[in-house]
């Protein structure tokens, strides 16, 4: 802010003292030599006169108050609440790091040389910028993406951002992955259901009353896989619509899974499942429930040793209803596991499409107990078998409904 000046005035100590000094030195000669006092005293007020008029115009100093600059402290300050990583750089040298970017890089890159803190070429040409912004793989792990941006606060203090891209990246990926394998999906029985058609078609075709039979029969198999493949990919879509959607309905997920496990071995073989339940009250959607039982179900009866019953439970565990389903069949090594909701993949492509299994079965029951806001686990051993749980919170007796007993239901 600049200080407001005074009025300028002139004193007679503005005056050159050579000049005044001459001026008195000619009037007093004046006066000795006899041109009388009045005479005298009119040219010295005149010469000084004259003197005062040539003086330049007062220089006048405007003092600017200098306003407090921001003490790094303070900015450290500033940084430190920001959800995304910050780091304050003097010169080449990290001063300071915000939460967020010592969590993600460490407490140790506070001092280190900002080269050797980020490690990438990516990020040292960036450093080599005053402003600028790059994209840097691999900061925090083998496959992270982060924005990373510098901007200038002086010549000396400048401050770089980072933020994380690697979610949208997956996301990005998982989409054109998805489209990848749901067109090979649907390409599959579409090429075959087309070549035995016009086969059957070609008037020159010499076909047999047996393989024309088979041929229907190929024809109708692929057709009603690629009718699965369809209603299992309406029905994610329609799953993941939802899943911010809390289910209001209060359902006794015992009884349901006792239904759908009788209607399952009546047709299936009556030693085929072992059902275990108890009354289990959850707030959820009764057609995404059943759907996630029949999936499990299904998936067990497929891969489970035909001597072997599968077993169906529901238990209460504390606050919790617990939906258990295992088979007694080979196993699933312990690296597909992590992969096993994903879309479309199967531990033996082969096996699964001739079963019948679009590879979404599990992806589907993931989707549905994210949306009841409960948990999947899966757990198999080699040569044993498979379990696949799912917990899902009991509704409060506060909140509960009274269902007509079993007995008399």
């Amino acid at each position: 802010m600049a200080s407001q000046p005074g009025p300028s005035r002139l004193t007679l100590s503005d005056l050159p003292l050579t000049g005044t000094g001459i001026a008195v030195v000619v009037s007093c000669g004046m006066i000795v030599a006899g041109a009388g006092w009045l005479i005298s005293a009119i040219v010295l007020v005149a010469w000084v006169g004259t003197l005062w008029l040539s003086l330049p115009e007062p220089r006048i100093e405007v003092r600017v108050a200098e306003e407090p600059a921001l003490s790094r402290q303070a900015m450290v300050d500033l940084i430190e609440p920001f959800g995304v990583p910050v780091l304050m750089l003097d010169g080449q040298r990290i001063a300071a790091a915000n939460a967020a970017a010592r969590e993600e890089m460490g407490r140790h890159i506070v001092g280190q040389d900002a080269r050797v803190a980020l490690r990438h070429p990516e990020a040292i040409t960036l450093l080599d910028m005053r402003e600028g912004s790059v994209t840097v793989r691999g900061l925090t792990g083998p496959r992270s993406i982060w924005q990373v941006r510098r901007v200038a606060i002086d010549d000396r203090l400048s401050l770089i951002d980072l933020v994380d891209r690697t979610a949208e990246a997956d996301i990005s990926r998982a989409h054109t992955d998805f489209v990848a394998n749901a067109s090979h999906e649907l390409r599959t029985p579409l090429a075959s259901i087309i070549g035995y058609i016009e086969t059957l078609a070609d008037p020159d075709a010499r076909i047999d009353a047996t393989t024309t039979a088979r041929f229907h029969a190929t024809v109708l198999r692929e057709s009603k896989r690629l009718q699965h493949l369809v209603e299992d990919l309406m029905s994610l879509s329609r799953i993941e619509a939802e899943k911010h959607d809390l289910p209001r309905d209060h359902i006794d997920l015992g009884q349901m899974a006792e239904s759908i496990g009788g209607e399952v071995a009546a047709t299936a073989g009556d030693h085929r499942i072992l059902i275990e339940t108890q009354d289990a009250i959850v707030q959820g959607d009764r057609q995404q429930l059943d759907q996630v039982i029949r999936n499990l179900v299904d998936n067990s009866m497929k891969y489970s040793d035909a001597s072997r019953a599968v077993e169906l439970r529901v238990v209460q565990v504390g606050n919790e209803a617990v939906l258990s389903v295992t088979d007694h069949g080979e196993g699933i090594h312990p690296d597909h596991i992590p992969h096993l909701t994903r879309r479309f993949y199967r531990t033996d492509p082969g096996r699964s499409r001739a079963a019948g299994g679009t590879g979404l079965g599990l992806a589907i029951v993931k989707h549905i107990v994210e949306r009841h806001r409960g948990r999947l686990d899966i757990t198999s051993r080699l040569g044993i078998g498979t379990t696949v749980t799912i917990r899902i919170g009991l509704v409060t007796p506060s909140n509960s409904v009274t269902l007509p007993d079993r007995a008399n239901a």
